[in-house]
Parts: structure tokens; sequence; C-alpha cells
């Protein structure tokens, strides 16, 4: 394989995973811009997304059909969170609300140790087929599946925003939440709003995904990490930052694995997470002094 294809085969390894990391990023940024909050359990909705999609296939259901209610389940669960654990510390410090998002990780994690236990699951691709040669180098066709999804979310999420009243009103809260409060806007709704869509994101980042990884109870720890990093990459104020900084990880982290070595590859993330902190704490689409969705 020449030196062209090789890249170009990292390239598309990297989109891949850069599609979901994306995925996983909006979910911070929508939530960080309408509540201020930065979820680090947005990870293990990724998880039960993919959990959940495994077990309803397996009982027999249409893969359509499953993937819808696994989504339907996941958003469900963080609405409950949200207004039995999220809503009633509001006014808490936000280091508090970091420790909290942590420890409600942590539960996530473990009752999903109890349900599914420790057993690597598969879920069979969505289309049949082998790999697609393109310019010598080789991409599944879940890849485009994963790949398309992104650019579906993206182009959903500049619609709801910009010419939905839903999205109006979420947009409104993160201006001015006493403002939105004079024109009729609740808070507390935008809120809920945001965690469930933030958790549909995350379930259809794992359904997509599941077909090329083994899905496990824990699996979601190191996805909300990478998301998070590809949040403040992009910038924590910016749903394109969000998509840009999450491409821009997962294409940096397979060269860096391919050209370098495969065992620095989670370590690349993490410096690139530093470098940003020290030299654009915005990220690169961030805007200082204001928010924006």
């Amino acid at each position: 394989m020449s030196l062209a294809s090789e890249l170009l085969q990292y390239l598309l390894s990297g989109l891949t995973m850069g599609g979901i990391y994306a995925l996983v990023a909006l979910g911070f940024v929508i939530i960080h811009n309408v509540t201020g909050i930065i979820n680090f359990a947005q990870g293990e909705f990724v998880m039960l997304g993919a959990m959940f999609m495994v077990t309803l296939v397996k009982a027999g259901l249409p893969a359509p059909v499953a993937l819808l209610l696994s989504i339907l389940l996941v958003m469900i669960i963080v609405a409950v969170i949200e207004v039995g654990a999220i809503r009633s510390a509001k006014r808490a410090s936000p280091v508090s609300l970091v420790i909290l998002t942590i420890g409600l990780s942590t539960a996530i994690k473990g009752i999903a140790l109890l349900v599914w236990g420790t057993h690597p699951y598969r879920l069979e691709p969505f289309t049949k087929g082998g790999p697609i040669n393109i310019g010598g180098a080789t991409i599944v066709p879940q890849s485009l599946w994963i790949i398309g999804t992104t650019v579906v979310v993206l182009a959903v999420t500049f619609f709801v925003f910009e010419y939905t009243y839903w999205g109006k009103a979420l947009r409104a809260c993160v201006v001015n939440k006493f403002a939105a409060r004079l024109m009729g806007i609740n808070p507390r709704k935008m809120s809920l709003i945001a965690f469930v869509f933030s958790a549909a994101l995350s379930a259809l980042a794992g359904i997509v995904i599941a077909p090329i990884t083994y899905v496990t109870y824990d699996m979601g720890l190191m996805l909300g990490l990478k998301g998070f990093v590809a949040a403040v990459l992009g910038g924590l104020s910016s749903t394109p930052g969000a998509v840009f900084g999450g491409l821009a990880l997962g294409v940096i982290e397979s060269m860096g694995a391919g050209l370098i070595s495969s065992g620095y590859k989670d370590g690349i993330s993490f410096v690139l997470l530093l470098l940003v902190l020290f030299l654009k704490p915005g990220g690169i689409f961030g805007i200082s002094g204001s928010k924006r969705v």
C-alpha cells in the first residue's frame, strides 16, 4: 500500500470515529449552553443506546423499530434523571454539579453491569456487504452509516435551533434566562428538553457504532471523555464547532495511531485537550463573552 493510500485509510478511519465523537460532543454542547452544566454522564447514554439496541434486536424486533425504541428508552431514563437529580441540584456550585454527573455516570454503569454483565455484545451491520475500495483504501458500509448519520444530525440540529419554536426558546434561555421567563418560556422545561435531546443524540451514536465494535457496560467512559475533548476543541458554545472538533479529533487520533503508534491513540486526545486549554481556552469556534447554540 502506497503512502497516499495509507493516509487515505487513516483519514476514512478517523472520520468514522470522529462522527461518533461529534454526536457525543453535540450532546455536551447543547446541555452546557442551555443549563451551564458539563454532563460527564453523556458517555453512558451512548452505552445505554447500544445495549438497548442489541437487546431489542436479540428479542426479535426489526432493526428500525428497535432503533426507535432504544432511543426512546434512553430519552425516558434521562428525563427521569434530569427531573429527579439534576433539577434538584441546580442551585449547587458548578463543581458540585460536575461531581453529581460523575456520580450518575458511575451509577448508570453499575446498573448496566448488573443487567447485562461483563459479556461483550455485537450487533449486525445495518447494510450487508464487504468493504468498499476507495483509492486503494477500504471502508466498511457501516462507516458510511456513521458519517451519513453525523451529517443528517447536524442538519436536523441546525433546523431545530433556527426554525422551530422549541429551538428558539432554547436559544433564548442561552442568551438570558430572566428575559426568557418574561416571554413566557419556562427554563426548567428547556433544561429537560436539552437533556432529552442530547440523550437522543448519544443513544444514536451508540447504536450506529455498535456494529463495528464490541458493546460493553463500560464502553461509555472513553467515548464520553473523547466527546468532551471534541466539544472543548470546537468550543463548548458552538454546535458546528462540536462537529468539527469530533471529526478533527478522530482524524488526528487515526493519523497518530497509524504514523506513530497505536499505543498513543488515547494519549493524543488528552494532549490535544491540554494544548487547546492552554492556547485557546474558548475552543476554535468558541466566542468569548457570549454563548451560542
